[in-house]
């Protein structure tokens, strides 16, 4: 991706802190739970102490990883600020934290092992960069610089969600159903976060800051953060019922859908999964 030298976005803050979070089953749900933008507050409702200071990155390779999503989420405000000014709408920009380890969230404990997620009640993203070395080396994807853009832009997917109205709709909804069934909303939500990451992605391509096989890396990246897949690699086992985020070949298609069609209207995972957003 060609970011070097562009516009970084102002909403991006770094941030420490330090917490102790027992019970290796918690983290472990967490982990399942909330890859990819799942709501940690539903797993993880802990709270750190209130210390919490800027601080650079020590790690040239972190700092640099950092610097380029700044440049990404940048984009982001780009593209939706122009995608919801069609419909007659106004995108409220998100803001973008990244810390190492631990740090606090509006919705409990950020927790590099959970990975990066969206959190709504602060409209904040919250990332560990080093997510990319489970990406790579735990989960088997290929790696590349657009595998992270993709992991920023399938969370912001989350918060256009939330600026839609969408997300809180569907964890409306959820609550009134069991499990399962609760599940294969979580799943739709996912999906079409990875569609918008795929608009997105159509975007910059148009604008020439994309590479060539960018796109290629982004879908490898869906594909390795499947359900099946991580389902297999953790216990070998595949349980379709307990899927939240959608299978490897669901997530690679949904985000190409958005590439090929670069709208709303296409993106209606729910419907095509016939789940309706009323009762």
């Amino acid at each position: 991706m060609k970011w070097q030298g562009r516009r970084s976005s102002s909403n991006v803050s770094r941030s420490g802190g330090a917490a102790k979070i027992g019970g290796l089953g918690l983290v472990i749900m967490a982990l399942i739970y909330s890859f990819f933008g799942g709501n940690p507050e539903d797993i993880l409702n802990l709270q750190l102490p209130q210390q919490q200071q800027t601080q650079q990155a020590a790690d040239p390779a972190r700092r640099q990883m950092e610097d380029m999503l700044s440049v990404v989420l940048a984009d982001t405000e780009d593209v939706w600020h122009a995608k919801f000014q069609e419909i007659g709408r106004r995108y409220e920009e998100p803001k973008l934290v990244f810390y190492e380890e631990r740090a606090a969230s509006g919705c409990g404990t950020a927790d590099k092992r959970m990975g990066p997620f969206y959190c709504p009640r602060d409209k904040t993203v919250y990332m560990d960069v080093s997510f990319y070395n489970d990406l790579t080396r735990r989960f088997g994807g290929r790696g590349g610089d657009y595998t992270m853009a993709y992991v920023l832009a399938h969370e912001v997917g989350h918060h256009v969600q939330q600026q839609l109205g969408i997300l809180q709709r569907v964890q409306s909804i959820q609550q009134r159903l069991s499990e399962s069934d609760a599940n294969r909303y979580s799943v739709a939500l996912e999906l079409q976060a990875d569609y918008f990451a795929g608009v997105f992605s159509y975007y910059i391509q148009e604008k020439g800051y994309l590479d060539p096989g960018d796109i290629e890396e982004a879908m490898d990246a869906a594909a390795v953060v499947g359900d099946d897949h991580l389902q297999g690699l953790g216990r070998g086992e595949i349980r379709p019922e307990t899927f939240t985020h959608g299978t490897s070949n669901e997530r690679m298609n949904w985000f190409y859908r958005g590439v090929q069609y670069h709208d709303f209207e296409h993106g209606d995972t729910f419907a095509a999964y016939k789940l309706p957003l009323q009762f």
